[in-house]
């Protein structure tokens, strides 16, 4: 185990999930900063405002003069939308998690090819759509504002040829790249179950009886089905659709592994009943349905089957097999090819190629669900447009409808079969190519001309003035801002204008800006909440070694509200199993010292901060660890996060109804219940202009 940094919150820098940016290193050093020090990097981007879609944040624009934080703390498409995962399932968009792993594309040279990604962020919104229809039938409904990769490069589904919406956009000449629909997935009901069971076993398993003398023994009889595989998951779902009809069989090992093979597991009985049940469920069936069939070519692909180099092909040399697998795939209108090879000794091998490519392969893995994973994965080949994937139209929905989106690794994914390009703090670091670990307390990206970026923005004559945020992702009270003031200098280009802004921070340093808030909040423009997590001081300084201790934030919350400032409470983040305990205590102790709301979030693990608060755990409160961690897991239906939008700030569960019922009936009783007002956006104004009569509170 790795001992604490003093003054840090974790001493761990897990890797990067994306390729490492380059990043220009102009920078500072404290001398006071704790080991290893922080660097304070010039961000030069050009862009100050964020504007934020997630429905779970009360905000739509916030600012961030500074990305990382040193204070250290550990911790659109419709929903039915299929999605290639990496395993050649399908899984809907709505259900995506966080960590799934799935299909996106990279560019090789001149070709784009298929390539395994994970979904880095998922989130709802709702919106406007659109239904977009492809000749081959293919209807993928996403808002305007998604984009599709075509003949032509990324496109979006609507735009102008002129004025501002102006950009390239699809049409009805437009070709989309992939594969197209893959039609239904199969249902595994009791024909499917019974057609795997018989491709499977006459493609791989031992079914017989034997008599013979057996001296001491009056029956010589013997009975036996075995089955024997590698591939575990096919092994387990043979298994249990045998359970399905009656048949109990024993698992052993039938052969270890060694350096040139792997392990094989099998499946077997010798009960005579058992086996002659086996037999009776692998016997060809006088008129088999297309549940069958599906089943049948599922199993005998487990069996017999395998995809490499783009190439789809089964092998048997039983005439019967490759008669069924070839009426089979003629029932799933899948064209084949075949070839017979012969050998020097045995029966010729009849191999059965599938014809027509990737588009193919991938209908003939969705609509039979073979077992076996690793036969399924589409990793490497180059992206063809054979299918028949010409936009035919795109017609608008008449209302706005909740839509889903994620972020992956490669920037892109798998949405029925066309490529789709998809649309908080430590993760967020990882994409400036830094780690969320101790990279995110040390390397702090600082933008000195925020200020005057902000009055380039809100002199624009398309700003439409609204609350902005300060900050929507790490803190812009840091200990860095003591020195450098560029919060400091964004209130006061805020102030000109007289545009509202709200700020959540935990450092009492937003007292040094009391002057400039209290001018904004006599217009109804300016709000503070200040989080609180804890009121021990000895938990907070392990939890939050940099930030401000409790009494501190007391006190700013006292200050602010004195000079006139509208302050807010946020117990945030409750941690189950440590903090949770302590939210009356801190509610009361802030309305005492003058708070006029509150608002609470639980604990968020997402991406590799589950790592670090975990072993933040083991170092600081190994016995507390599994309380923790069960309590988390409770809150987020089994997982550490639940990535979804609803749920995600509050959890879910008898939990989650526990802390949210104490936090209703603690405001209750200290007064912090009020409903929060709107900030008012009568008073912006443009310097050098007058005050702008358009725009109402």
């Amino acid at each position: 185990m790795r001992l604490p940094i003093h003054g840090r919150g974790t001493p761990d820098n897990p890797a990067n999930r994306f390729e490492a940016l380059a990043i220009e290193r102009d920078e500072w050093s404290d001398p006071d900063d704790p080991l290893p020090r922080t660097r304070l990097l010039i961000d030069h981007s050009r862009s100050i405002i964020t504007r934020n879609d997630s429905p779970d944040v009360g905000f739509e624009t916030s600012i961030n003069p500074y990305r990382g934080c040193e204070h250290g703390c550990s911790y659109c498409m419709s929903g039915d939308t299929p999605i290639l995962m990496r395993d050649g399932r399908w899984k809907r968009m709505d259900a995506l998690l966080v960590g799934d792993e799935i299909i996106g594309t990279r560019r090789d040279g001149w070709y784009r090819r298929y390539a395994a990604t994970r979904v880095v962020d998922h989130w709802m919104t709702r919106k406007h759509a659109f239904r977009i229809i492809l000749e081959d039938g293919t209807q993928l409904v996403a808002s305007g504002d998604h984009r599709f990769l075509t003949l032509r490069g990324w496109k979006y589904v609507r735009g102008e040829q002129q004025g501002k919406d102006r950009r390239p956009h699809l049409t009805t000449n437009d070709k989309l790249m992939g594969f197209g629909s893959c039609g239904e997935a199969p249902n595994k009901n009791r024909e499917y179950r019974r057609g795997y069971i018989c491709g499977m076993v006459r493609g791989d398993g031992l079914v017989g009886h034997w008599s013979y003398d057996r001296p001491g023994r009056k029956n010589g009889d013997q009975h036996q089905f075995r089955l024997a595989l590698k591939d575990t998951e096919a092994l387990d779902r043979t298994e249990r659709y045998l359970d399905h009809f009656g048949v109990k069989v024993g698992r052993f090992t039938f052969s270890k592994a060694t350096d040139r093979r792997s392990e094989m597991q099998a499946i077997r009985t010798h009960a005579r009943d058992a086996v002659k049940r086996v037999e009776e469920l692998i016997s060809w069936p006088r008129a088999s349905d297309s549940h069958w069939r599906r089943g049948f070519l599922a199993g005998i692909f487990d069996a017999e089957g395998s995809y490499s180099g783009g190439i789809l092909r089964v092998s048997n040399t039983d005439s019967e097999i490759v008669d069924q697998l070839l009426a089979s795939l003629s029932d799933l209108r899948l064209p084949t090819t075949v070839e017979v090879r012969k050998r020097n000794k045995g029966r010729p091998i009849t191999v059965v190629r599938m014809l027509g490519g990737i588009p193919n392969h991938m209908r003939f893995f969705r609509s039979v669900e073979p077992a076996i994973i690793r036969k399924c994965r589409l990793d490497g080949p180059a992206i063809k447009s054979s299918a028949r994937l010409g936009v035919v139209s795109i017609e608008p929905l008449p209302k706005p409808m909740t839509l889903y989106d994620v972020t992956t690794g490669t920037g892109d994914f798998i949405a029925d079969g066309v490529v789709s390009h998809n649309c908080y703090a430590r993760p967020g670091h990882e994409y400036l190519g830094f780690s969320a670990g101790l990279d995110f307390e040390t390397n702090i990206l600082v933008k000195p001309d925020a200020p005057e970026l902000i009055r380039e923005e809100l002199s624009r004559p398309g700003w439409k003035p609204q609350t902005i945020v300060m900050s929507g992702v790490t803190d812009p009270y840091q200990p860095a801002e003591k020195r450098l003031g560029i919060t400091r200098g964004c209130l006061e280009a805020l102030a000109e204008f007289r545009n509202p802004v709200a700020i959540i921070t935990k450092s009492n340093l937003v007292t040094r800006d009391a002057d400039l808030l209290a001018q904004l909040a006599e217009d109804d423009a300016a709000a503070v909440a200040v989080s609180i997590t804890t009121l021990d001081r000895k938990l907070q300084s392990v939890m939050e070694p940099r930030a401000a201790a409790p009494r501190r934030r007391l006190a700013a919350i006292r200050r602010l509200a004195e000079a006139g400032v509208p302050v807010r409470v946020m117990v945030a983040p409750v941690v189950p199993g440590l903090t949770d305990h302590e939210m009356p205590s801190i509610l009361e102790a802030a309305a005492e010292a003058g708070a006029s709301g509150a608002g609470y979030i639980m604990l968020r693990l997402p991406f590799g901060v589950s790592d670090l608060f975990i072993a933040w755990l083991e170092r600081h409160f190994p016995d507390r660890r599994d309380k923790v961690v069960s309590r988390i897991r409770d809150l987020r239906d089994g997982r550490v996060n639940d990535p979804r939008y609803g749920t995600r700030m509050r959890g879910e569960g008898p939990f989650a109804e526990q802390v949210s019922q104490m936090f209703a009936v603690s405001c209750r009783r200290f007064g912090l219940d009020r409903e929060r007002r709107a900030l008012s956006i009568a008073a912006f104004r443009r310097p050098g202009g007058r005050q702008m009569e358009l725009f109402a509170s």
